[in-house]
C-alpha cells in the first residue's frame, strides 16, 4: 500500500509585486500555497530601465520554464563604447556571445525590467491573488500567525509574511532595531530616465566620462526610446537626501551637477521633463545579520541588495526567491527550519555577489580629472585592441556568483 504525502498548504502574504515578489508567487503556488501579493502601486509596475540576467539568474529563469519568453524580449546591446566629447569611441568592449565563461560589461541576457515583470505576471496571474494600490504598513505576530495591517485600514492573518519590497523595505525597517543602518554605501549616486531616440543612437552602449567623478551612459532599447544615466561620485548628506525629494527637485539637482558636462548633456537634460519616468538612487548594498524573525522573512533587495554595479541585482532576486520558496515548499510544517535553511544555503551566494563590488575599482572607472580620464581610455583602448576583455571573459571558469549552484527542489521544473 502506498501512502500519499500531503504537504501543508500555507497562507502566505508577499509584500511587493516586483521581480522577486512575482518569482516567489511562481514557486509558492506550485508548492500548493495560497499566495497573495500586495503592491503599493495602483497597477502592475511594468516600467524601469534595462536589467540583465547572469549566471545562476539565467538558470533560475530556465527552471521556471520562462527562458524562451525572456529570449523573445531581449534588448540588442552589442557592447560598451567609451566615447569622447564628440561621441567618438575611444575603446569598445563587446558582449561575450560565445555561451562560455563570464559575461563582459553587457550581458547576453539584457531585458527591460517592464518586460521581465510582464513575463512573470503572465506566468503567475492565474494562481496568485494580486492586490494593487495597497501596502503593508505594519504587522504583529505570535507563534501561530502573523497579522498584517494594510494601508487601507484593513488587516489579515497569514502563516508567513515575506518582505519583497525592495532596497527601501518597510518590512525590514520594522524587523530591525530602531536606528540600525542596513546600508553599505560606496559614495556613488545614479539617476536614469528615457529620451526620444535619434539616428546616432546605436546598439552599442555609450559611456562618457566627465571630470569630477561624473559619468553619462546612453543605451537604446527600441526604435523610439533611449535610456540616459547620470552617475557621480559624491559623499555628502545633500546627495544622500536628494533621492527622497520630489521628482522636480531631483531633476533640478542632477541638471545643475551635469550642466557643463558637454557631449549630449543638453539633449538629455531637456528630455527629463517629458520622460515617462525618472528614478534617482544612491548606490548601496543591504547588509544585515539575519533575514527573518519569527513568521516574517525578507527576500531580494529587501534582504541582500547587491547594487547595480554587482551586475547581479535581478539575478540575486530570482535566485533568492527560488531558494526561499524551495525551502518553504520542502518544510511547510516547520517554518523555522525552512527559514534557517534558506539563509544558510543562500548566504554564500549573496556574499559572493556583494563582494564583486569594490569601491576602489568603481573609483578607477569614475576619474576626477582629464588626465585620469585619458589614462583610463588609453589603457582600455589598448586592452580592447588586443581583445583582452573578450578573452578573459570567454576563458573565465564562472560568471558572477562563483561556483555556487542552485539547489534542487521537487517543484523546480514545474513549467
Amino acid at each position: 500500500m502506498t501512502t500519499k504525502i500531503v504537504r501543508r498548504s500555507l497562507r502566505i502574504l508577499v509584500a511587493g509585486g516586483g521581480v522577486t515578489g512575482q518569482a516567489l508567487a511562481f514557486w509558492l503556488t506550485r508548492g500548493g500555497h495560497r499566495t497573495t501579493v500586495v503592491e503599493r502601486f495602483p497597477a502592475l509596475r511594468a516600467s524601469g530601465a534595462q536589467v540583465d540576467l547572469r549566471g545562476q539568474g539565467v538558470e533560475a529563469v530556465e527552471r521556471m520554464g520562462l527562458l524562451e519568453a525572456v529570449r523573445s524580449r531581449l534588448v540588442d546591446e552589442a557592447g560598451v563604447a567609451f566615447v569622447d566629447a564628440r561621441g567618438r569611441p575611444k575603446a569598445t568592449i563587446m558582449a561575450n556571445t560565445s555561451g562560455k565563461g563570464r559575461q563582459t560589461l553587457t550581458s547576453a541576457y539584457e531585458i527591460m525590467r517592464g518586460d521581465l515583470v510582464r513575463i512573470l505576471h503572465e506566468a503567475t496571474t492565474n494562481d496568485t491573488e494580486y492586490v494593487f494600490g495597497k501596502s503593508v504598513d505594519g504587522f504583529d505576530q505570535d507563534a501561530d500567525r502573523v497579522t498584517a495591517h494594510f494601508s487601507d485600514g484593513t488587516s489579515g492573518e497569514y502563516d508567513l509574511l515575506i518582505g519583497a519590497d525592495g532596497q527601501g523595505s518597510r518590512i525590514r525597517r520594522a524587523l530591525l532595531p530602531e536606528g540600525f543602518d542596513p546600508y553599505w554605501r560606496v559614495g556613488i549616486h545614479m539617476a536614469y530616465w528615457f529620451v526620444p531616440r535619434i539616428a546616432s543612437d546605436t546598439d552599442i552602449r555609450d559611456t562618457y566620462m566627465v571630470p569630477g567623478g561624473r559619468q553619462i551612459m546612453r543605451r537604446s532599447h527600441n526604435a523610439t526610446e533611449t535610456q540616459v544615466y547620470f552617475v557621480m561620485r559624491e559623499e555628502s548628506a545633500e546627495a544622500s537626501a536628494i533621492h527622497r525629494a520630489p521628482v522636480e527637485q531631483q531633476q533640478k539637482w542632477w541638471a545643475e551637477r551635469f550642466r557643463d558636462a558637454g557631449w549630449q548633456t543638453d539633449r538629455f537634460i531637456e528630455g527629463m521633463k517629458d520622460s515617462p519616468f525618472f528614478y534617482s538612487q544612491e548606490i548601496a548594498q543591504v547588509r544585515i545579520d539575519s533575514w527573518s524573525k519569527g513568521r516574517v522573512v525578507l527576500a531580494g533587495d529587501a534582504a541582500h541588495c547587491a547594487s547595480p554595479y554587482s551586475g547581479m541585482g535581478i539575478s540575486g532576486g530570482l535566485v533568492g526567491a527560488y531558494v526561499l520558496a524551495g525551502e518553504i515548499n520542502r518544510n511547510a510544517d516547520d517554518l523555522p527550519t525552512a527559514l534557517a535553511t534558506y539563509e544558510r544555503v543562500l548566504r554564500p551566494f549573496v556574499d559572493e555577489i556583494q563582494g564583486e563590488v569594490s569601491p576602489r575599482v568603481l573609483r578607477v572607472g569614475m576619474p576626477m580629472n582629464k588626465h585620469a580620464i585619458s589614462a583610463f581610455q588609453n589603457v582600455t583602448a589598448l586592452a580592447s585592441f588586443f581583445h583582452i576583455p573578450a578573452l578573459v571573459a570567454r576563458f573565465s571558469k564562472e560568471d558572477r556568483g562563483g561556483d555556487w549552484q542552485l539547489p534542487a527542489y521537487a517543484d523546480a521544473h514545474a513549467a
